[in-house]
């Protein structure tokens, strides 16, 4: 081959490569036709929707925010932190007790105990000097002086309470002749009678008699109804309505009679006290 025809060459390799080229383009086109030859030559298509961002209502949100925490006192996280330390440093020094974790428990409990003590005092001075706060004034006192005040002015009101109490009211006294503790108690309970005008109405388990007590009535049974299966025993009894509450079974001082029979009946006795409702047919009068 001359160098005079080699231009030609080059020239007609590069029209071949082309020519491949532009076949191989016709060719696939071609193909994609015969695949969508449903479209014909001058086919549209309407170009896909645009995804557009829907506008946000006012007071809507695209995601519901978490709602916010409260701020805490910083007392409360400091009181937190310093309890759990507390404890881990306890727990360390349980697992492990060398002398350094010991002593390192030791020296944060005692501040502690510092902080409760100081607190102690505040509280104290406070209700010292606020009389509505001061536990010493509520409800029965401590001192010794004040407390024999208290004690009297109860008896007194109690007392009273009980002469009222005694318009409707009787205490049955449940006893048995050869009881050593019925003829002990049995002039206390006269006393009482006597004093607080309450009627005592004495009733005879074994049908014998009692010095303190000459009018007293032998059972008719309602020991029985009662289960009275010790004595002495006093009840507390409103003979026209047959209810009845026990005040208590053995030996009773004048004190404990009053605070019993106050206790059973307030208004509020009916919720915490057992009471034994029955019609009773028991004459009050001497026979």
């Amino acid at each position: 081959m001359t160098i005079r025809n080699r231009p030609v060459l080059l020239l007609l390799l590069i029209f071949a490569v082309m020519l491949g080229s532009h076949s191989a383009v016709a060719q696939d086109a071609a193909s994609r036709y015969w695949v969508d030859s449903w479209r014909g030559w001058h086919f549209y298509e309407a170009p896909a929707p645009e995804e557009h961002e829907q506008p946000l209502l006012p007071g809507k949100t695209t995601a519901a925010a978490p709602p916010a925490q409260p701020l805490r006192a910083p007392e409360l996280v400091e009181f937190e932190r310093l309890q759990k330390t507390l404890e881990e440093t306890r727990n360390i020094a349980i697992m492990r007790p060398s002398e350094a974790n010991v002593r390192r428990y030791m020296e944060l409990e005692s501040q502690v105990v510092a902080r409760a003590s100081y607190f102690a005092d505040v509280a104290q001075r406070i209700a010292w000097a606020t009389p509505q706060l001061d536990p010493t004034l509520q409800g029965r006192p401590v001192n010794a002086k004040a407390l024999e005040v208290f004690d009297q002015a109860e008896l007194v009101d109690r007392s009273h309470a009980i002469v009222d109490l005694g318009k409707d009211h009787v205490l049955f006294f449940f006893y048995r002749s050869d009881c050593p503790y019925c003829h002990a108690f049995a002039p206390t309970l006269a006393a009482f009678q006597a004093r607080h005008g309450i009627q005592v109405v004495a009733i005879s388990v074994d049908g014998g008699p009692l010095p303190s007590f000459p009018n007293a009535r032998p059972d008719n049974g309602i020991a029985t109804a009662l289960k009275v299966s010790q004595v002495p025993a006093v009840f507390l009894a409103q003979p026209f309505t047959g209810k009845i509450s026990p005040i208590g079974f053995g030996v009773l001082s004048e004190s404990q009679l009053l605070e019993r029979i106050a206790t059973v009946s307030a208004p509020q006795a009916e919720a915490m006290l057992p009471t034994t409702t029955q019609g009773l047919a028991l004459p009050l009068e001497a026979p």
